[in-house]
């Protein structure tokens, strides 16, 4: 029997406290050979908020469950409504400096790899290649019936003209994509089912609840084998599918390092921990390394 997503995660009073001090990531960066893993915190300064911390999605609101989603058609209107008004304002988000950043060191060959558990696309936007998208990505659709794959923005269309009447306004938007709308608010909105075959349709993203694929966990392993650090941006790890990554790192002895303002999870087996913000920190490890003038000539 699944159980219920860890949505929280309370700090135990022993972490040791955040450093302001840049330069362990500044001397990582410069060896080479980092695995990135970044989570909602780095897509903060592009409109986008966090799960957790101070003003976090989750003080106001409870993801769909992978488990509700499939199992009430009800709660796949209230999804498929409350994200396609999301959609509008999500799709206009754009790279802040943060993914710049990342972007620059991986085009300098400082980089091994990067993982990341957003559903974004801001690094891919960024001009990053080769992005382990660990939960997915909003920009697709995939039905759960046939398997196919289809362009969120084609969706969108759709969803436009089928609720050609459909224009409330929403409290607010989340990390997901999902926009805050009462049930009476999404109660006269039309889902629509796959083209193809008539299947339901899902975002091609891992819901709370859900397992990542197994392929693609691996994957995510392989990049930790091979690398010689692993630098996690903007995570408060409470989810296992991030907070796996930093113990398979600290068991073989890489240096575990972390930008976020707030602890994480995953803080009891770092090096350090930066308590920073991320688009400004990163921006001063780029001029620490020289690589300004490429940061701000990157999208």
């Amino acid at each position: 029997m699944r159980t219920r997503p860890t949505l929280h995660w309370t700090p135990p009073p022993d972490l040791p406290p955040g450093t302001t001090d840049l330069q362990p990531v500044v001397d990582a960066l410069n060896a080479g050979g980092v695995l990135v893993l970044t989570g909602a915190g780095i897509s903060t300064e592009s409109g986008i908020p966090a799960y957790r911390g101070e003003g976090g999605s989750l003080s106001r609101h409870t993801p769909m469950t992978y488990q509700d989603f499939t199992a009430s058609p009800q709660a796949r209107r209230r999804y498929w409504a409350r994200s396609h008004l999301g959609w509008r304002t999500f799709g206009r988000a754009r790279p802040n400096a943060g993914h710049r950043a990342v972007a620059t060191f991986a085009r300098h060959g400082l980089l091994s790899g990067a993982i990341t558990q957003n559903v974004d696309g801001l690094h891919q936007a960024a001009g990053a290649e080769g992005v382990v998208e660990l939960h997915g990505s909003l920009a697709r659709v995939r039905c759960l019936a046939c398997d196919a794959i289809t362009s969120r923005r084609d969706l969108a269309v759709r969803l436009e003209e089928a609720n050609a009447s459909f224009e409330p306004v929403a409290a607010g938007i989340n990390p997901d994509g999902d926009a805050d709308l009462s049930d009476e608010q999404v109660a006269g909105f039309r889902v629509l089912p796959c083209a193809d075959c008539g299947g339901i349709l899902k975002p091609d993203v891992v819901f709370f609840g859900e397992t990542v694929p197994a392929a693609r966990i691996e994957h995510c392993r392989q990049l930790v084998r091979t690398a010689t650090s692993l630098l996690v941006l903007g995570s408060s790890l409470t989810v296992m599918s991030g907070l796996r990554f930093v113990r398979q790192a600290a068991q073989a002895d890489k240096r575990v390092l972390i930008i976020n303002r707030d602890p994480t999870r995953g803080d009891q087996l770092a090096h350090t921990r930066v308590s920073l913000a991320l688009g400004a920190a990163l921006s001063h490890v780029a001029d620490a390394l020289n690589l300004s003038d490429d940061r701000r000539m990157s999208p």
